[in-house]
């Protein structure tokens, strides 16, 4: 089954993880064995010959570098100047990957539709289709540069990562989105953007939620109903999304799976974190939207974990091809699964982009 996912850090393996995603999986593992710099260390599962094995062939892929001030202890970069570089690096592997026929940017519903014809009927090799979305606004260092970032192809935009934003509060932070974060939105607004809600706290997406009127999603983000964070929506923040049309994807960050989750000491196995607890979120939103119409797939896989921090049913991406089996398990109809495997991120842009 065709599948589209939400949220893949792919540029940010590529650069700050120095992954060549051409490789295989299992390559890249090889080539990590012994490394300690970071915990997912041969421990990966994204590479661009897995999405291609698992028939994902278009993603909403990032554009990442956070802002910190001085006094933070978040990783991050120095000055906005200097985040805003980074995202152009990142842009710059995208751009390679196109030149060398292993990726295409999508930005309209006429590049959208020929991507989806491709691959249905194309048996040879086929580009990972890509939709730029930047995970935290930070690096938009005057408003202007927004307006150059939609010219360069970006669709997304979340305003906040983690901690205090210039433009909004995010995961583990306290407050509203202030002058700046209006003044964002309304540029988000008039550049038909997609907002991006995930990652805003709980303050930040309410004030948001008042004063934005636009196209909104969330591109990875799982239900409070089972893990008691800020990190993941509440019913009552879910429902607000589903009355505006959104569609929520769902990681696979075990942390954000089960409860009680201790980050270095728990494994996937002692906590029993499987695809059943993705089933359980997906099914969760179907219950409060009354369809499924309103949920897909945003795993993050790769984004900062790897193995050590995943469903232990999950060997690769390709692995996510396991899901229509659960869902129709479940009870789910072959209609539904195809709207939670791509249908319903597929059609929100088309409506978004006309």
């Amino acid at each position: 089954m065709f599948i589209l996912d939400a949220h893949l850090d792919l540029s940010m393996n590529a650069l700050e993880w120095n992954r060549d995603l051409r490789w295989t999986v299992e390559e890249i593992r090889a080539s990590e064995i012994g490394m300690t710099d970071k915990p997912d260390r041969a421990k990966n599962t994204v590479s661009l010959d897995a999405l291609r094995k698992g028939n994902i062939g278009l993603c909403v892929a990032t554009q990442i570098a956070r802002y910190v001030k001085k006094e933070s202890t978040l990783p991050g970069w120095k000055s906005p100047h200097q985040a805003w570089a980074q995202t152009q690096g990142q842009l710059a592997w995208y751009k390679a990957m196109e030149e060398a026929g292993e990726m295409i940017q999508i930005t309209n519903t006429e590049q959208l539709n020929n991507h989806l014809a491709l691959w249905k009927s194309a048996k040879e090799k086929k580009p990972i289709g890509y939709i730029l979305s930047l995970e935290g606004a930070d690096s938009i260092i005057t408003i202007d540069y927004l307006e150059k970032s939609y010219e360069q192809g970006l669709r997304a935009i979340g305003p906040a990562h983690y901690g205090p934003g210039t433009y909004a509060h995010g995961t583990n932070s306290v407050g509203g989105i202030g002058a700046k974060g209006r003044e964002l939105l309304k540029e988000i607004a008039r550049l038909n953007l997609i907002l991006d809600a995930t990652h805003l706290c709980d303050q930040s997406f309410w004030e948001t939620m008042k004063v934005y009127n636009g196209p909104v999603w969330a591109s990875h983000n799982n239900c409070r109903n089972f893990v008691d964070h800020n990190r993941q929506f509440s019913d009552e923040q879910i429902n607000e999304l589903i009355s505006r049309n959104a569609v929520i994807g769902i990681a696979l960050d075990a942390w954000m799976m089960v409860p009680n989750w201790v980050r270095g000491e728990s494994t996937p196995e002692k906590m029993e974190v499987s695809l059943k607890q993705m089933i359980d979120n997906i099914d969760h939103i179907c219950q409060l939207s009354g369809d499924a119409k309103h949920v897909g797939i945003g795993t993050d896989l790769d984004g900062g974990f790897g193995k050590e921090q995943c469903p232990a049913d999950l060997d690769t991406i390709a692995d996510l091809q396991k899901i229509p089996i659960l869902l129709a398990e479940k009870g789910y109809s072959d209609t539904d699964i195809e709207n939670i495997m791509s249908e319903n991120f597929i059609q929100f842009l088309r409506n978004t982009w006309g």
